[in-house]
């Protein structure tokens, strides 16, 4: 029997088990991938938002700012890169003057520190690569980028660390209301726990509807984008908005916390939950809406093409409550952007729901601090030379775009919730994310993964399930 079981190993689930940590309460987070961060979290634009978007008095704008403000607090705590950069919601028009000062009262009202409209020449010396159509731009000092796999991982880890449970490729498939708690079935058996979290992204209605009358329909939303090698990451300094229009903020253009460089995305809404699919035409009003707010944007230095599916419900607001019908069941459906910038602040105030209702002791041994993978190019020379004598597997390049080592894809895979897969291994330490996007480095990835798995390569997948990366063998074949 779990006090709570949280379902979905997203960022808010991720965060949520995190705070739930703090307290002796027997915790559970049920996944239906193969590992964290593998559906709306792994795949968005990586911005902490300063807050100035959502409507005035929403808990989008409330919790947006609340993340916000965590945010330095926690990539300190538990080591993740995080760089507050700032952003520019940019006018080409004098008729968006409007548009514009709208956005930043009610960014104000939000509570947003810093904002300013600034034009004419301080702007141009603020991002010189701004189009010339540009005449205007709200200033936001306080957002800025993360690494939202770097994020989560953190999360995770640092919660499974202080006792949380995580179960994965465990897919919910019922869950019934008993007198006192829930019994919740899956296709790997069933457990029975007090309370349930729904963080399942654009699933969230699929599991709130099993528990509810008062039905919920969450809209998957695609987003495309185009990543730009490093040699272009220095195009802009701060993260280029366009004013928000119908379905978001449109087209950005940002360098990321790794030196790329980051387009998109577009918003198109569908009905499969699973595709995430590019298409011509949705990187095409990419290339197109970025260049008009950026020039010189170096599009021959594309190195990949991704989308990622946000999770949109019709009042475009967060809903994190107790479900009417359901004592004990507690939605945190509807996350999309600002939903990464929110992530923390949403798994506190998950928490102090359960709190209120559990009264949980707190625990006196709680660690609160986590280290994350080592990457031997923050060192000095010296420190690396020392580093390697005692570890050799530090000083053998994996990864020659990304200069990943041995010594980290090793860690990645023995760390707690360690890598299964080849993708889980290329979101913790970024091998096969360069230039070359796996084409020199997967055959030693597969090599060192299969070998701490103590498996055949034959067997390794990209992304677990049926995802297999050798599907047979020349000879076999003839």
């Amino acid at each position: 029997m779990y006090d709570v079981v949280i379902i979905g190993a997203g960022v808010c689930g991720a965060a949520t088990a995190r705070e739930l940590s703090r307290y002796k309460l027997k915790v559970l987070v049920l996944e239906k991938e193969e590992d964290v961060c593998t559906g709306t979290t792994k795949a968005n634009s990586a911005i902490i938002h300063a807050g100035y978007d959502a409507a005035n008095g929403s808990l989008m704008a409330r919790l947006n700012v609340r993340g916000n403000e965590m945010m330095e607090e926690l990539a300190e705590e538990l080591d993740f890169p995080f760089k507050r950069i700032g952003s520019l919601v940019v006018s080409r028009s004098k008729e968006d003057m409007p548009k514009l000062r709208e956005l930043y009262e009610r960014g104000i009202k939000n509570g947003v520190k810093g904002l300013e409209i600034i034009e004419g020449k301080r702007l141009t010396q603020m991002e010189p690569e701004l189009s010339e159509d540009v005449v205007a731009a709200l200033y936001a000092p306080t957002a800025g980028i993360v690494c939202p796999f770097g994020l989560t991982f953190a999360l995770a880890e640092n919660a499974f660390v202080n006792g949380v449970e995580f179960q994965f490729n465990t897919e919910v498939t019922g869950i019934v209301k008993e007198k006192k708690g829930f019994t919740i079935n899956t296709n790997k058996g069933s457990c029975r726990t007090g309370y349930v979290v729904n963080a399942a992204g654009v699933y969230a209605d699929k599991i709130h509807n099993m528990v509810s009358k008062n039905k919920i329909c969450i809209t998957p939303r695609k987003g495309e984008y185009c990543l730009l090698d490093k040699c272009a990451g220095k195009q802009v300094k701060q993260v280029i908005f366009s004013l928000p229009g119908k379905y978001g903020k449109g087209i950005l253009v940002t360098p990321t916390i790794h030196g790329n460089l980051l387009l998109g995305p577009t918003a198109t809404d569908i009905t499969d939950k699973e595709n995430v699919a590019t298409t011509r035409e949705g990187l095409s009003e990419v290339i197109s809406k970025a260049q008009l707010n950026v020039k010189n944007i170096p599009m021959s230095q594309v190195i990949t093409s991704f989308a990622g599916l946000r999770a949109h419900e019709k009042g475009h607001e967060f809903i994190i409550e107790e479900a009417e019908d359901a004592e004990g069941f507690i939605d945190c459906a509807g996350i999309e952007s600002p939903g990464l910038s929110s992530a923390p602040a949403i798994g506190e105030m998950i928490a102090d729901i359960l709190r209120k209702k559990i009264d949980p002791e707190k625990k006196e041994d709680f660690v609160a601090r986590r280290k994350g993978i080592l990457m031997p190019e923050s060192l000095t020379g010296e420190e690396r030379k020392q580093l390697i004598q005692k570890h050799p597997e530090y000083g053998n390049i994996i990864c020659r775009c990304e200069m990943v080592t041995e010594g980290e894809i090793l860690d990645a895979i023995n760390r707690p919730l360690g890598a299964r897969s080849l993708d889980g291994i290329k979101r913790r330490t970024r091998a096969g994310m360069g230039r070359c996007q796996s084409g020199f480095c997967l055959p030693r990835v597969m090599e060192i993964l299969a070998r701490q798995l103590e498996t055949e390569e034959s067997e390794l997948t990209k992304m677990g399930k049926e995802s297999l990366v050798i599907v047979g063998r020349n000879k076999d074949r003839l």
